[in-house]
Formats: C-alpha cells, structure tokens, sequence
C-alpha cells in the first residue's frame, strides 16, 4: 500500500496544495516552521483520522477557518487505485474511502497501517508508564484487531466501575469487577506474548544499529502478575475495594501494567547516555515495523521526523541500513543535511518553504 497523492486545503499553514507522492521514499526539505512535519501530520490523519501532535484537530484549522480538508490516492494491498476523503468542519470529522463513509476510524488503522518517528518518542525511554503503555497497546492493536477490540471494552468496563466508585454505587461494583476481570486476563497474556516477541527483535537491532553488544530488554510488570484466575482478580479488586473508594479510582488492572526497559546496569533511562536513549527510542519505532511485518507478511508507513538529526554519520547510515519493512516512507530533513548514502535508491524530494513544496 502506499500514497499516490495528497491534497491538502486550509490545514495549519498550508492553504492549498497537491502533492505527488508516487515514490517508495519521500523526502522533505527545508528549515523549521515552513510545513514538514505539517504534511507528516496530514498522512497521519489520514491514517488514523486523529493526529500525532494534538488531541484536539481544531487547532490544525488554517488561521481564520472553520474546516480543513485533506484527500488522497492511494495504491491499496491489491493494486488497486482508490481515493479517501477526510473533511473536518466545525468540530466534527468526516471520512470517506471511494465516497463511503467511515464510521468507525478502527477501519482506517488496517488499510493504511502507519508508525511515525518523532522527538516525542524519547518518553518511550524516560516517560511516564503511561507511555510505554499505549506504545505497546497501539504496536498490538496494528496487528490485532481483536486485541484493539477488548482494550475498548477494558477500558469501557473501567470508566463504569470508576463512575460507580466515585458515585458510591457499591451494589453494582461487583458486576464490573467481574467483566474487569475477565478483559483484563486476556489482555495480559496478549501483552505477555506481545513483549515475549518483541525482545526477539528489539536487542537484535538494538546491537547492529548501536554497533556494540548490550543486554538490552523490556520487562513486563503486571498489576496482577501473581494471579491467575477470574477469581483470584475479584478477589484481588474486592479486597482493594476502600483503597479504590478512598483514592476515587480503580487502583489495580492492566491500565496500571508497566513496561521498563532495562540492561545489565538496570532501568536503562537511569543509566544510559542521551544519545543512547535517543537511540533507543527509534530502535523501538523499527521493532515495531518488524513486528507488524512478521505477524501481518504486510509492510506499514513509516513517517520519519527530524529524528535522525542526533545520530553521527556512522548510526544513521546504520539505522538507515536495518529500515527496510516498509511499503513507503517519508522523511523531513533540515537543509544540507546528508541524509541518504549514495548508494541508496533515489528519493523524490522536495523542497518546502511558507507552506509551498517544490519538487527537484
């Protein structure tokens, strides 16, 4: 699958464009604030028919607009050409593929699956849990639609019993305790396998990319590791009943779950160098292609945003090398920035400037 071309009208500052993309690599040039990470952005709405850089697409309107408008051609798994539409307007979004509507944006994440690169994904490192939470939520719900369904009734199922905590409805905690239960196991051992297989790839790459040996891991922490039964869980949530009634919330599941990244040292944000982590967090974005790659036989997007700037000329001509599973990929780069070996198949590039791309 890839992107053919892509239309943009009134989106942040680019009021009108339309791009031929019909590469297997895209590359955008120019210096920050001119609209790069603005096109990431819109292939990545298109995607997911939400965005990486806000929760609120609002704030992509053009100045002194209402809506925006993006569409695009693409080549489907099939050879296919086919035409989707997403039309934002006055708080609500509209998405159609070949003039159907899309209900339901789960559809979207199938047929363009997608990964994006960015500075933020540094917090897969040294963020909150909450991170490394819904990295690994949103690397199985790629290639699991049925692991994407339960987390939506897992989380369905919390918001009721935390609504019936906080409103002191305790005659119906026990019903939720149950389904909780019964969700949450499920999901754990996804998660279990999920990380059992990501640390087949992660280290591997990890050591070619980082050109050194080093032990480096994921360790899952579950919230309720030492159970393993239905029962034994609504034992477990029964028995922490007044510290949820006390602290308002359900305070154990797998919302709770911790994902750390540790080598012989310890937990590596603790003990690595930024350079190393910075690293490390694209290592992550890779092992995620691979993943998808390995439990799919499909290649994803992959949309690569100024991360690669950090890296020496020797770790980036190294990450380059071990970037393969893709079916198109699309980088921004600052001006003068030696950003592909001679060697490498030739990209289309353009130039970008206040908003505007200009092929070479």
């Amino acid at each position: 699958m890839r992107f053919l071309n892509i239309g943009m009208e009134n989106f942040r500052n680019i009021s009108s464009a339309s791009i031929e993309t019909d590469a297997e690599d895209i590359v955008l040039v120019g210096t920050n604030g001119q609209g790069k990470t603005n096109f990431l952005e819109a292939l990545y709405i298109l995607c997911y028919g939400s965005s990486f850089k806000t929760s609120y697409l609002k704030e992509a309107v053009g100045h002194g607009g209402e809506s925006f408008r993006l569409e695009a051609r693409f080549l489907n798994d099939f050879d296919e050409i086919q035409n989707i539409r997403f039309l934002f307007d006055k708080g609500r979004r509209y998405i159609e593929i070949d003039g159907k509507e899309i209900k339901d944006r789960k559809e979207l994440i199938y047929q363009f699956p997608c990964i994006v690169f960015c500075h933020e994904d540094m917090d897969f490192i040294k963020g909150e849990p909450e991170t490394r939470r819904k990295f690994f939520d949103q690397t199985m719900s790629l290639y699991s639609p049925l692991f994407f369904d339960d987390l939506r009734t897992y989380r369905n199922i919390l918001a009721k019993r935390n609504a019936a905590i906080k409103n002191g409805q305790t005659d119906i905690i026990s019903i939720y305790d149950m389904k909780l239960a019964e969700k949450g196991l499920s999901l754990m051992k996804e998660r279990k396998e999920a990380v059992d297989d990501f640390n087949k790839i992660f280290p591997v790459l990890y050591s070619k990319v980082s050109n050194g040996k080093n032990d480096l891991h994921i360790s899952y922490q579950s919230s309720w590791m030492d159970v393993s039964s239905v029962s034994d869980v609504v034992r477990l949530l029964e028995e922490r009943r007044d510290v949820d009634m006390r602290m308002m919330t359900t305070t154990s599941g797998i919302h709770r779950d911790r994902f750390v990244v540790r080598d012989s040292n310890g937990i590596f944000s603790q003990t690595g160098s930024t350079g190393q982590l910075r690293l490390c967090s694209l290592i992550f974005r890779i092992a995620e292609a691979e993943s998808f790659y390995r439990m799919t036989g499909k290649k994803p997007i992959l949309l690569i945003d100024d991360v690669l700037l950090e890296l020496d000329d020797e770790k980036r001509a190294l990450f380059l090398d071990n970037l393969s599973l893709y079916s198109q990929a699309f980088f921004t780069f600052l001006p003068r920035e030696n950003y592909f070996a001679s060697d490498h198949r030739k990209p289309m590039c353009y130039n970008v400037s206040n908003g505007g791309f200009f092929l070479v």
